[in-house]
């Protein structure tokens, strides 16, 4: 193997794997939170190098604040739900010959 198809090999591994991790993020966000919850805990421990203790501080998730722009509901500000609107009927019309 040449050095080309190493570095090509490598530069789609990578691509898979960012990929794979958005959609493991997008499609489990609770498992996806919990997951990278207990890495970083397991990084950011005393006696971990400086890299590893920065790389759990980055990896943490963001908790829920309770402020009033996060949309978690905490604060009971959010407003009522939004009504729900009546079905609308679907209006099917014949396609028009060319």
């Amino acid at each position: 193997m040449t050095l080309f198809e190493w570095v090509q090999g490598a530069i789609i591994a990578v691509v898979v794997a960012a990929s794979a991790f958005v959609a493991f993020r997008k499609l489990l966000p609770k498992t996806s939170t919990r997951l990278l919850a207990r890495v970083s805990a397991s990084l950011n421990r005393s006696g971990r190098a400086g890299a590893l203790r920065f790389l759990g501080r980055r990896l943490q998730p963001a908790a829920a604040t309770g402020s009033c722009g996060d949309g978690c509901g905490s604060c009971n500000s959010c407003g009522p739900a939004a009504p729900r609107t009546e079905a609308q009927p679907l209006h099917f019309k014949p396609r028009q010959p060319l």
